[in-house]
């Protein structure tokens, strides 16, 4: 953490720019650590705006004043850099559109289940990012030309023994002209829940690089060594059965992100009368590639028509898509939605199982009723801890909300796999407190139940 750094809600004096987001249209997933989920149909401009934009944290979110920040650039350069937030400023600016994406996006339709927060479609939104280059701040620094990598610390920090959130970036990525350190999004200065006052913005890179809250920048000789880097956001180097442990040994690190589409309109289960023509649209991206086309199925994937696609585009942002059905029949359809990119890359029927849950991208997939009611769906009712879960609650929920435990769907191997996870991060958990640990979680939040809303 850099010097001169003033830490969460140490410091009464807020920025304007601080001022918390209504969460009120958004999915929580998690209130601590804060992981909001963006309503699909939400998902309803090239732009999407600040209030509704997805959030992703790892741990809780600081609130950081502006006048005492400073980020620090240091580790293989010439000269070591103490910046504040007007020295940044001061910095020929620049803005970039591009779309993040959460790499866990769609974790939640992945069978058998895997651990984490169970996003479903909206962890990902659109914004335009203004800031300065990443590279303009690296020259400014003189970066040694033994520089491989670039580590980005933020100012959020786990609990206990928790592992500093810490994220590698080459070298190559890190000097590419729209890799940003980010102060304005859409126009405004940066939202605290997305990185108030500076964030990295890495285009077509899975989100966890843009890291959030930044006060520490190294240039170093050497991948990171941290469990975020050497553990987490990894994808196994050859395809895995599902289910199946793989060893870290045997996983790359995850970077650009594949072809995908999703359909905002209409909504599951949507019911139109008989008719009337019908408008499917939706979005699509693909890392670092753009998008060639899109297509439309509204016979459950026996024939495909073409999309048309929206005018709004940059490199790296989504592009808009829009079908119009015009003779639907009565009855219920599945409508799909299926994207292709600029390498030729098309969405898979169905993707690819990874024991973290990463990089859903299968056709994407509605169902929609034409002169037809269709019943409501049962939705499991709501668990919460009580009667003789006091262990869970002093040993849990004293770092985690009950949403983000009650989303997953584990069974007791996998919950085993969590709680020592937990104890390896310093969670106070003595040798005869984890079966009991573990029997509660399997009790109160059992294996069977469906998929996150």
């Amino acid at each position: 953490m850099a010097p001169g750094f003033a830490a969460a809600a140490l410091l009464p004096g807020a920025s304007f720019a601080q001022r918390a987001l209504s969460t009120d249209r958004l999915i929580i997933r998690s209130g601590r650590p804060e992981d909001l989920e963006t309503p699909v149909h939400l998902l309803n401009s090239w732009i999407t705006p600040n209030d509704v934009f997805f959030v992703r944290s790892h741990f809780f979110t600081p609130i950081v004043d502006a006048a005492p920040w400073r980020l620090q650039v240091d580790g293989n350069v010439e000269s070591v850099l103490i910046l504040t937030l007007d020295d940044i400023r001061r910095m020929p600016s620049t803005t970039v559109t591009a779309t993040l994406e959460c790499a866990g996006n769609g974790r939640a339709f992945f069978e058998p289940p895997v651990p984490g927060v169970q996003w479903r479609k909206g962890a990902v939104g659109t914004a335009t990012w203004t800031g300065v280059r990443l590279a303009d701040v690296l020259q400014r620094a003189r970066v040694t030309a033994s520089t491989r990598y670039i580590w980005l610390d933020g100012a959020d920090t786990g609990v206990g023994a928790a592992p500093d959130f810490i994220r590698s970036l080459p070298i190559e990525k890190a000097m590419q002209r729209e890799t940003l350190l980010a102060y304005e999004m859409n126009g405004e200065p940066l939202p605290v829940s997305h990185g108030f006052p500076l964030r990295a913005i890495v285009p077509g890179w899975e989100g966890a690089y843009s890291v959030k809250w930044l006060t520490h920048l190294q240039a170093s000789t050497r991948d990171h060594d941290g469990a975020f880097v050497q553990a987490g956001y990894r994808y196994p180097r050859k395809p895995v059965a599902a289910g199946a442990l793989v060893a870290v040994a045997d996983t790359v690190p995850l970077r650009d992100m594949p072809v995908k589409s999703i359909i905002t309109a209409p909504g599951p289960d949507a019911v139109f009368p008989a008719g009337a023509p019908l408008t499917v649209a939706g979005f699509a991206w693909a890392g670092e590639a753009e998008i060639a086309r899109v297509e439309v199925s509204t016979d459950g994937g026996g024939t495909w028509q073409p999309a048309q696609l929206g005018r709004d585009r940059a490199r790296y942002a989504w592009r808009q898509f829009a079908y119009v059905w015009r003779t639907p029949a009565a009855g219920s359809h599945r409508v799909l939605s299926r994207a292709t990119d600029t390498r030729g890359m098309t969405q898979p029927a169905t993707a690819a199982w990874n024991p973290a849950g990463y990089v859903w991208n299968a056709v994407d997939a509605v169902a929609v009723h034409v002169g037809t009611a269709v019943p409501p769906r049962a939705v499991d009712p709501p668990i919460a801890p009580g009667g003789d879960s006091a262990l869970l609650t002093s040993r849990c929920l004293s770092c985690h909300d009950v949403e983000l435990i009650a989303q997953q769907r584990l069974d007791a191997a996998g919950w085993g796999r969590e709680v020592d996870k937990m104890i390896g991060w310093g969670a106070p958990v003595t040798g005869g407190e984890r079966e009991r640990l573990i029997a509660d979680l399997v009790r109160l939040f059992p294996a069977h139940r469906s998929a996150a809303p």
